[in-house]
């Protein structure tokens, strides 16, 4: 989310847990509808894959929940900007790639992936503007007849190259 402190501190902590709460467990009802797991919540970040344990034939569907998941906040944002509530906005970033997932360590057990895929995407996740889906080159190739794009071109990243990146939308039906 952004500006996660802010809204924070507008919220007495329970209603900030309600709220992260009601937009975690939405989030839980639209993955359910695809192959896609998710893997843990960090304060206010929402992470999940798709892939780990079903082999997940159709990588399209990260970026249609991903898609969802904004055009919900964005319904969401309109409610609460009427009844002069504070609200979430969120970037999303994906990656396709390699990952190995699982749980180390000895104390308090937490389900975790691992891998550049994951790096990467994290990656794509910063460079993104509120509202919007941000999608490395890579992932962007496996799906791309599938959705609109706004190519945003080779963007400087943390610790990485410059890497292609696009702005994923739904696509429009044929008229």
């Amino acid at each position: 989310f952004i500006g996660f402190t802010n809204v924070a501190e507008r919220l007495t902590p329970e209603m900030l847990v309600e709220e992260l709460d009601f937009c975690f467990s939405n989030f839980d009802s639209i993955i359910s509808k695809y192959r896609i797991e998710k893997i843990k919540t960090v304060g206010d970040a929402y992470i999940c894959a798709s892939g780990l344990s079903d082999r997940n034939e159709r990588p399209a569907d990260m970026i249609r929940v991903a898609l969802q998941i904004q055009e919900f906040l964005d319904k969401l944002k309109e409610r609460r900007l009427a009844g002069g509530s504070p609200f979430f906005e969120a970037r999303i970033g994906i990656h396709f790639g390699p990952v190995v997932a699982g749980v180390v360590g000895t104390k308090k057990f937490a389900y975790d992936i691992w891998g550049d895929a994951v790096n990467i995407a994290a990656r794509m996740e910063e460079a993104c503007q509120a509202g919007k889906v941000n999608v490395s080159g890579v992932a962007q190739a496996e799906v791309k007849d599938a959705f609109e794009w706004e190519y945003r071109g080779k963007i400087a990243t943390k610790n990485k190259v410059e890497m292609d990146m696009y702005y994923a939308s739904a696509k429009l039906p044929s008229t």
